[in-house]
């Protein structure tokens, strides 16, 4: 099942890389404004390909498209490609699979049909029909479908879960229930316990279900989706306390995420909760979801896209199915699929308002600059008291170095909160970035310290004041402190470590500079920005060939356009001399400079 927690705008970073505007949905989800009302015009606009070329033509252009996971492009290219062999087993299982993964559901389920009259026990295919079927209501069809594929033998978590729920569809609970313990291998204990509590509580068996569900909360209780499901049946079955409870210890973990917020306001207004999975199907898109999710996690995208699709044409509303594969579209550079996907979210659920802010991310990810800006305006001028929208926008401000807007930006967000939360040190400390590169230092530490004391020993805080503090000769046990203390917390974040390699440069210690610089570029060898500083440090222990080889490097790596100039300039002719300046008259090292785009 699948893990929603906390990644504050997560990509590390060291203390001058700070995190993308265009983070994912998984961390966006603590935003959640109020969504644009009426009808939607879909903002993607996939660019066009040409179609009509050769067989062979097309069947490469489809394995381009699939190595590059552009569902879209390979699907229309192996049916392209099929037209001229329609009878080629390898064509069709390869067509089959880009048509299921691009969502292309009736052309999907027509090459499962004649892929299994090649290969009958085709497990993806078998599954695709047992899907089909258990979504026309017909189990029984269903069920000989996932055996004719081979997928019942023990310990098979997809076959024997979608097994127990087309029982449940039949209207047999016991024989349900006794197909879901037959998952009884330790590492899938969670899945069955989750999986038959919902089975028990659709048959109408209160405790049996709680039973069941309380056993896979008490082994994992960092899962939004179990998390909801069990504090639903609580409050159903009265215990509205404990559900509460459930729901507030996540949001401690997860703050304001806006399936807790509103499932929360909801117990609290005394209005009920409904079951998370009220029929069969539902059921059954709830497995496919959740091994979906769990793809996800493990870097499985074809396979986490396959059961995605699938879970969505069980459950079309099922919110974080849309939301896990609009994020697995980003991540794979897909940023027009991932818009189409959002855009299914359904407007009366609480994450269509945190989808809404994604597209515009999304547009500006995809250089539609102009297009971005509307979209987040949109939002804020339909709600403009909102905090999140006010954020959203302050994150694409800070990604086109509009500083100063964006600290505005950030300051009408906190003047909308009540009262600062641990969930606000994230906004603290943009709005120190954005201040800091404004040359707005004051500000900017106030604000910096303001982060830490909402989250105390936060890595990329003590970092970046850390660092501030040594490039200006202030403060400096305790600056050195909080650097080493970031480099415990994130011993394998390069950008950390460069920190603190670079403030011992700052300071003359050249030797120590080296060993942390040289731990960096083992860890990110290709950042720019570690490299030329590792130029500079070995220019000044006397490596001079050494040093001109990492500028070089450092040249080619897509530098910064301001740092650029200076790295050509040490190519050429070394690195001046600079005496270190310590105390007020401190000034921040041209080439330290902190870039926005970093983190990693």
């Amino acid at each position: 099942m699948p893990f929603f927690k906390l990644q504050p705008t997560a990509r590390a970073a060291r203390a001058r890389r700070i995190l993308t505007a265009g983070a994912s949905l998984c961390a966006l989800l603590v935003l959640a404004p109020m969504a644009p009302a009426g009808a939607r015009e879909s903002r993607s606009a996939p660019a066009p390909f040409e179609v009509g070329l050769s067989p062979s033509g097309s069947y490469l252009a489809a394995l381009v498209a699939g190595a590059q996971r552009d569902t879209q492009a390979a699907s229309t290219y192996f049916r392209e490609a099929l037209r001229a062999d329609p009878r080629n087993p390898v064509l069709i299982e390869r067509a089959f699979v880009a048509s299921l993964s691009n969502g292309d559901m009736t052309q999907a389920f027509d090459l499962a049909e004649r892929l299994v009259r090649f290969d009958a026990k085709n497990g993806l295919a078998q599954l695709a029909l047992g899907v089909r079927a258990i979504k026309t209501r017909n189990f029984a069809t269903a069920r000989t479908h996932l055996a004719r594929g081979g997928n019942t033998r023990r310990g098979d978590i997809t076959a024997i879960l979608l097994t127990a729920w087309t029982w449940a569809g039949s209207g047999d609970y016991t024989k349900a229930l006794e197909a879901a313990d037959r998952l009884n291998d330790k590492p899938f204990a969670l899945f069955r316990d989750y999986h038959a509590a919902l089975i028990a509580d659709l048959a109408k068996r209160p405790q049996e279900a709680a039973k069941r569900m309380q056993a896979a909360y008490a082994a994992e209780r960092t899962t939004l989706r179990l998390v909801d499901a069990y504090a639903r049946m609580e409050a159903r079955q009265g215990r509205k306390d404990e559900a509460l409870k459930a729901y507030r210890a996540f949001d401690e973990a997860l703050p304001r995420h806006p399936v807790v917020v509103d499932a929360m306001r909801r117990i609290e207004a005394n209005e009920p909760l409904e079951p998370l999975i009220r029929t069969a199907i539902a059921g059954a898109g709830e497995v496919l979801y959740g091994l979906g999710a769990a793809g996800v996690r493990q870097g499985d995208e074809l396979a986490a896209i396959i059961y995605l699709r699938l879970a969505l044409h069980l459950a079309p509303d099922h919110g974080l199915a849309i939301v896990s594969l609009g994020d697995l579209y980003e991540r794979i550079k897909q940023g027009e699929r991932a818009i189409d996907v959002y855009e299914m979210m359904p407007e009366d659920t609480p994450l269509r308002a945190s989808a809404d802010l994604q597209i515009g991310l999304v547009l500006e990810s995809l250089e539609r600059k102009d297009e971005a800006q509307e979209h987040l305006e949109a939002i804020i001028k339909q709600a403009p008291d909102d905090p999140d929208a006010l954020l959203a926008l302050a994150n694409l401000q800070r990604s086109r170095k509009l500083f100063k807007e964006a600290a505005e930006t950030y300051t009408k967000a906190l003047g909308i909160s009540k009262k600062p939360g641990r969930a606000d040190w994230t906004t603290y400390y943009f709005r120190g970035v954005s201040y800091e590169r404004s040359k707005e230092w004051p500000k900017a530490e106030a604000d910096f310290k303001k982060a830490l004391e909402l989250f105390p020993d936060q890595p990329l805080v003590l970092n970046y004041l850390g660092y501030s503090w040594v490039d200006r000769g202030l403060n400096l046990e305790e600056a050195f402190r909080m650097l080493r203390r970031a480099v415990d917390l994130r011993p394998d974040d390069g950008y950390i470590v460069d920190s603190l390699g670079w403030a011992f440069y700052r300071l003359g210690k050249y030797e120590e500079a080296l060993r942390e610089l040289e731990r960096a570029i083992e860890l990110k060898p290709s950042d720019p920005v570690i490299n030329d500083h590792l130029g500079d440090v070995y220019w000044k222990v006397g490596r001079k060939l050494d040093a001109s080889f990492q500028w070089n490097h450092a040249r080619d790596l897509n530098p910064e356009p301001e740092d650029l100039p200076k790295i050509l300039r040490k190519i050429e002719a070394g690195l001046e001399e600079e005496p270190l300046k310590t105390g007020a008259e401190a000034q921040p090292a041209t080439d330290a400079k902190p870039a926005v785009n970093g983190g990693g």
